[in-house]
């Protein structure tokens, strides 16, 4: 049974609070400046040191708070200060990151990427991303010949490579399970579980998430080890004072039509359109651009190549709008997202995650949720539930307005 501790916190609110002060070195704060921050988030203020001393962790914060660098920072110093002979790395990787989806693992690698470059293609620590839609024989290479210290990847390509003892695991001096609810859930669990039983049982754990059930819980604990801190931020600024939520009665037959003439009406450059079924983007896509909105697809069945250039032309531009499934959007991180549109009201989870694609890095966003009569009610206990307002909304004559009383 595993023994653990929970610690809630509220907004610490001192910007002076340096890198420094958590024990971070002089290379790493001095990258973190070339993207102009400087200060340290409540979330990496708890999980930082407490990572640096080797504690298994397991943080719930909001979407947007810097996550990602709460562990890599840490762990990167704790791998930095390892053996990292030629004979270790032949032994396989010291630190494996593991998250649900493609997009999220090459954002982690970049991250990554990002704090351990040294200018000029040199890095502090080999780091190689190891996903399910990429070429098995060049990844097998690559685990032969680079032998890399950092592996990020989804469970069942890791899995499939630790079976056929192409990936050795018993070296793994640290675990993280990035959106580790998704990692656990029904159809990821059995494999999760398999690879972890493979990975060195002395290791370091963390996960982390924006959301984290009772259920999710139970099951993520028993796979940390023991003991287990468990971190709760209560920093929610950004869901209810940074994010506008807005709501819209329309019919299902409706909803398309609706959502072009809110583009038509707004000026959000970039707008994130969530559609529960991924089954039915190619059709929403296909509906916009029929009507000249530059729109693409993303959803969790598509290759890695078209995923890829879906994304990119969305980041670049190209494309006004994404239209996702939420599995595939799942720690989606794209600069400048201005609007999230939903043409339907999920569960709570599922609007955090959703709601949590704008907002980012200091700037400010707008949830649009789609819905009739039966779905409105279920967001108006949300609204209850996360403590935030959302406010009625109804198009008028091109224009964007409140309902008439």
């Amino acid at each position: 049974m595993n023994s653990t501790k929970t610690e809630r916190t509220g907004m610490a609110g001192n910007t002076a609070f340096s890198y420094t002060d958590l024990g971070i070195s002089p290379f790493f704060i001095r990258r973190l400046a070339e993207r102009g921050i400087h200060h340290p988030t409540e979330i990496q203020r708890l999980a930082i040191p407490r990572l640096l001393t080797g504690e298994n962790l397991l943080f719930h914060a909001a979407t947007g708070t810097g996550k990602t660098f709460a562990y890599l920072l840490p762990l990167f110093e704790r791998l930095l200060a390892a053996d990292l002979s030629p004979a270790a790395a032949a032994a396989g990787p010291l630190l494996l990151i593991l998250a649900p989806t493609l997009e999220l693992c090459s954002q982690i690698k970049e991250e990554g990427d990002f704090l351990l470059s040294e200018g000029s293609g040199k890095a502090l620590l080999k780091l190689s991303l190891i996903i399910g839609s990429a070429n098995i024989s060049r990844q097998i290479e690559t685990l032969k010949k680079d032998k890399p210290q950092i592996i990020v990847g989804n469970p069942s390509r890791l899995l499939q490579l630790a079976r056929m003892g192409k990936l050795k695991l018993g070296q793994v001096k640290a675990l993280v399970l990035d959106e580790g609810d998704r990692l656990i859930a029904e159809e990821a669990f059995p494999e999760t579980q398999d690879l972890l039983r493979r990975i060195n049982p002395s290791r370091q754990s963390t996960a982390c998430s924006a959301t984290l059930s009772k259920r999710s819980r139970e099951r993520l604990l028993p796979l940390m080890g023991e003991p287990v801190l468990t971190v709760e931020s209560e920093e929610q600024e950004i869901l209810r004072e940074r994010i506008q939520h807005w709501a819209f009665f329309s019919e299902a037959r409706r909803k398309i039509s609706l959502v072009r003439s809110f583009l038509a009406a707004t000026k959000g450059k970039k707008v994130l359109l969530f559609n529960k079924s991924g089954g039915q983007v190619g059709n929403i896509v296909s509906q916009l651009q029929y009507h000249q909105i530059a729109a693409v697809g993303l959803y969790s069945e598509m290759d890695k190549k078209a995923r890829k250039h879906s994304i990119d032309d969305f980041k670049a531009g190209r494309a006004r709008v994404l239209v996702s499934s939420d599995l595939a959007a799942r720690g989606l991180d794209i600069p400048g997202i201005s609007h999230v549109i939903a043409l339907d009201v999920p569960d709570q989870e599922g609007y955090i995650h959703r709601a949590g694609r704008t907002g980012r890095a200091g700037q400010r966003g707008v949830m649009v949720s789609l819905g009739d009569e039966e779905e409105l009610r279920r967001l108006a206990a949300l609204e209850k539930r996360l403590g935030i307002t959302v406010y009625p909304k109804v198009l008028y004559r091109g224009s964007i307005g409140a309902p008439l009383p």
